[in-house]
């Protein structure tokens, strides 16, 4: 071996996966991912929810300093706990992992066209005003509060990926992710990249499942260099005070999500 050869950057990754099921495809795909990119060099921590018995709901527990017999504004109480460093010691610990992070990866199966509720829950508490928005922080959609750190979601469903199209039933699964891709990850000034999807997963042959963990490397892999999704800032000149898109801008015949995607050029 050639000790003078360049070496891989090493980058810290926190993998968040939700399944109740331990032998479940979505946490064979989370322990592919976690083996693969440690095997690159990679420091990974994983946040396994259905494990750690994760509290799915926001209540007044989360914020300890707030008094009892008041009336619980989540926003304010929880930017209050954050900035205060008071906030509950679970929901912090989780803040911390995404602080330390360069790339956040969730991993779960689409139930309902949507993550699971605990996961939905995790963002629910982790992602607080303070943390991830809010007017202490950079405006959003934006390299803003959490800007530099990469996003990928790999999300396991039971339908046919012709079903997940343009012209599919389900519709296309960037758009079906749209909430997490453009609501969740750019809001907070995350870089997301394109969605990994492995469908007919409820009964997946083994060549099925090989070939998934090919291209599922191949995108871990690309985790910090494939092009990522050109979502348009708030702040770049094409949106109103009104947080509009501008007329004119987009290009002709474009329309729904697509108008916030910047044009190839």
């Amino acid at each position: 071996m050639n000790d003078s050869a360049p070496q891989q950057q090493q980058k810290k990754i926190l993998l968040v996966t939700a399944h109740p099921e331990p032998r479940s495809l979505t946490t064979s795909l989370a322990a592919f991912a976690t083996e693969h990119l440690r095997a690159a060099g990679h420091e990974v921590r994983v946040s396994d929810l259905y494990a750690m018995k994760w509290k799915a709901t926001v209540d007044a527990d989360d914020f300890p300093d707030e008094p009892g017999d008041g009336r619980l504004h989540v926003m304010a109480a929880s930017e209050r706990a954050t900035l205060a460093g008071r906030l509950s010691a679970d929901v912090a610990a989780e803040q911390e992992k995404v602080r330390w992070s360069d790339a956040v990866i969730l991993q779960f199966p689409m139930w309902w066209f949507s993550m699971p509720a605990i996961l939905k829950g995790w963002v629910d508490r982790v992602f607080t005003a303070g943390f991830g928005y809010g007017p202490t922080l950079p405006p959003p959609y934006s390299e803003s509060a959490l800007g530099g750190r990469r996003a990928l979601v790999s999300v396991t469903a039971g339908a046919r990926e012709s079903s997940f199209s343009d012209r599919g039933i389900h519709g296309r699964l960037a758009d079906v992710l749209h909430p997490v891709q453009h609501g969740l990850f750019w809001f907070t000034g995350m870089t997301p990249l394109e969605p990994f999807g492995v469908y007919r997963a409820n009964d997946l042959p083994e060549e099925r499942f090989e070939a998934a963990k090919r291209e599922y490397a191949r995108r871990l892999d690309g985790l910090f260099t494939d092009a990522p999704v050109p979502y348009r800032t708030l702040t770049g000149g094409d949106y109103d005070h009104d947080m509009r898109l501008l007329p004119g801008v987009e290009t002709p015949g474009t329309s729904g999500l697509d108008l916030h995607v910047r044009p190839h050029s």
